[in-house]
């Protein structure tokens, strides 16, 4: 009687009464999968501080994001757009810099508190330095025109740079309405209405938290278009 019940399709039904398929299953595994961190023992502290000592040394102001990805996504490959996109999420909402919260996300995840720590000192060491030996040469000459116009052509560049990595890394995520609907949203508030970004981050954070929660039939990183294709 116990093989019998075992064979029915209704035994392998969850509470919900939805069947358990092979697709479900291997859903979960690729969730559970992205969870854990199989390089955490692979990569050494001293790679981990030589390149984030690298990308301190070579990224400049809000384009960072873009040098991150290239390096950690494309040529390290210790993450994939999905986690570093969660992580770029995370570093956001803490205070600080993006990609000194960044280093500590990258480097506790691949090894834990060690990782974390030597990735921050190769992330900060090369930006301290070069800061305090311009910001002692921007005294003496800041005044001149030649410098303004350095100054705005990095503003430019970095601009380029984020908005490519934008398109890069958003062209698999904001294709849903709602997705699209709060990029415009926050578009609106912080870049047109001036609206302080702690007021916007308290008000359309949660919101963005709640219409994305989890629901009946749906894993808590499951979205729609994947519980669609299992």
């Amino acid at each position: 009687m116990r093989n019998e019940q075992l064979e029915r399709p209704e035994a392998h039904e969850g509470p919900t009464g939805v069947p358990a398929t092979r697709a479900a299953r291997e859903a979960a595994a690729r969730r559970r999968a992205k969870v854990r961190s199989p390089a955490r023992e692979q990569v050494s502290l001293g790679r981990l501080f030589r390149v984030f000592l690298v990308l301190g040394a070579t990224s400049f102001g809000g384009g960072v994001v873009a040098y991150l990805r290239d390096a950690l996504v494309e040529r390290q490959k210790w993450l994939d757009d999905e986690t570093f996109l969660a992580g770029l999420e995370l570093a956001q909402t803490l205070p600080g810099l993006n990609a000194t919260n960044m280093s500590i996300y990258v480097g506790g995840r691949l090894r834990g508190v060690p990782g974390a720590i030597v990735a921050f000192l190769g992330m900060m060491l090369p930006g301290t330095t070069v800061v305090l030996a311009l910001g002692t040469l921007y005294v003496s000459h800041g005044h001149l025109p030649a410098v303004a116009h350095v100054l705005a052509g990095v503003g430019a560049a970095a601009a380029g740079l984020i908005f490519a990595t934008t398109l890069r890394i958003g062209r698999k995520h904001l294709v849903q309405p709602l997705d699209l609907s709060l990029v415009i949203i926050t578009f609106t508030v912080v870049g047109l209405l001036r609206v302080p970004l702690v007021i916007a981050l308290l008000t359309i954070g949660p919101l963005g938290v709640w219409l994305y929660r989890p629901r009946p039939g749906r894993g808590p990183f499951e979205d729609d278009g994947e519980r669609a294709a299992a």
